[in-house]
């Protein structure tokens, strides 16, 4: 425990009354003292002149605090050696802690001020409420001093000279006070009340007034352009939801249009393997009978040319029936995606040309072609040559390689 000189009062420190700022002005410390049992003093630790960017009235609730003085009127002494800036936070801060009430000062003695934060200073001693008291003292021991005596309910106002001399301090403090109302409590239509016309102030109270004029003036300007922002977004906004549920109605859209479409196709290829069934069916019963009267033939005793003639009748149509029943049946996943990429590139062929162009892919040769859509050898050499042209060969190109090719193609 320690002793200040000056009062031979107490000091008492704690860690916990100090807050480091080591990332702006090369580094300071918050420090927060008590002297004696209810004054405290605030000062800033530090080599170098520094700017204050934010409080910390929470150190300073928690000094009260430990103090056990948080419900007594605060006696703050105020050390600004080194402070060279005081930043609009730090301002409007002040502003709120004084209305705010979250400390009840009874009197604020500021010490060591420099000549650059001198008006700071006078501004906050002039806006403060009327029963907080605000004094600025060349050191330390005149602010201790008039500590104690404003303890002792001393007179501890300025005594002025002259009425002149109290006259114009009176409005210079009437001066700083509309101006930090202005800007650090942005009270744009406060009353600013003007010295008379003959007065060497009115000027300085014009000027003060034009400018919370021209403020006011602004803070409505931003406030329409923000509105306007506010509104064109929500314009925005509004077209941009607009145009989704469009986007989602024609989605809907599309996807009933495709399920209808998928049903369709469904229904198609269950009626294409009933039919397949039925034709499958009728192949196997016909092959029956022919293999019936096949065996029959066998063991008919007539000339041995004409049986020949007639088993070889029979034989062949089997054959034929067996393949019909294959190029009807048997259509792998392979073979719908060749018809589909082929009449996709060429969708002026038809369906018999489709079917004949799956079956020399097959290596299904013309003769076996030609029985399967019904028509002769020599017309199916015909349609060869016609869908030849129709998928645009030329007179050298095989339409076999063409088609083998073909599915090898990607889209």
């Amino acid at each position: 425990m320690s002793t200040y000189t000056v009062s031979n009062m107490e000091i008492t420190e704690s860690p916990n009354w100090r807050t480091s700022h080591e990332d702006s002005n090369n580094g300071y410390q918050k420090v927060v003292k008590r002297l004696g049992e209810d004054i405290i003093l605030y000062s800033v630790e530090a080599d170098h002149d520094i700017s204050l960017e934010t409080m910390n009235i929470g150190m300073l609730q928690t000094v009260l605090q430990d103090s056990k003085i948080e419900t007594k009127p605060v006696c703050l002494l105020w050390n600004m050696k080194n402070i060279t800036n005081i930043s609009l936070t730090y301002k409007k801060e002040i502003a709120n802690l004084i209305y705010n009430r979250r400390v009840n000062f009874g009197i604020v003695v500021f010490f060591n001020v420099e000549p650059v934060c001198l008006t700071v200073v006078e501004t906050f001693a002039a806006i403060v409420p009327e029963d907080m008291t605000v004094l600025i003292k060349q050191n330390y021991t005149e602010a201790v001093n008039a500590t104690l005596a404003w303890k002792e309910d001393l007179p501890v106002g300025t005594i002025y000279e002259s009425a002149e001399e109290e006259k114009y301090e009176r409005q210079k403090n009437e001066f700083l006070s509309a101006l930090a109302r202005i800007s650090w409590l942005d009270m744009m239509e406060q009353s600013i009340p003007m010295p008379s016309n003959d007065d060497k102030m009115l000027p300085f109270f014009q000027a003060i007034s034009h400018l919370q004029s021209d403020l006011l003036e602004i803070s409505h300007n931003k406030e329409q352009e923000l509105r306007q922002i506010e509104q064109d977004g929500e314009k925005t906004l509004t077209e941009k939801n607009i145009l989704l549920n469009a986007q989602k109605e024609l989605y809907k859209k599309l996807k009933n249009q495709l399920e209808k479409e998928k049903t369709a196709l469904t229904a198609r290829i269950a009626t294409q393997e009933m039919e397949l069934t039925r034709i499958s069916t009728a192949v196997v019963e016909k092959t029956s009978a022919l293999r019936q009267l096949l065996d029959l033939i066998t063991t008919l005793d007539i000339d041995q040319g004409q049986k020949r003639t007639m088993i070889d009748i029979c034989s062949n149509m089997i054959d034929t029936e067996l393949i019909e029943k294959r190029l009807n049946i048997e259509l792998t996943t392979t073979d719908s995606e060749f018809l589909s990429k082929l009449q996709k590139k060429h969708p002026n062929l038809n369906q018999r040309e489709l079917r004949i162009c799956l079956l020399i892919k097959l290596n299904y040769n013309t003769r076996d072609i030609a029985r399967s859509v019904g028509i002769s050898t020599r017309g199916m050499e015909s349609i060869r040559y016609r869908m030849h042209k129709k998928v645009g060969l030329s007179k050298h190109q095989s339409l076999k390689s063409y088609l083998t090719e073909l599915i090898m193609q990607k889209d």
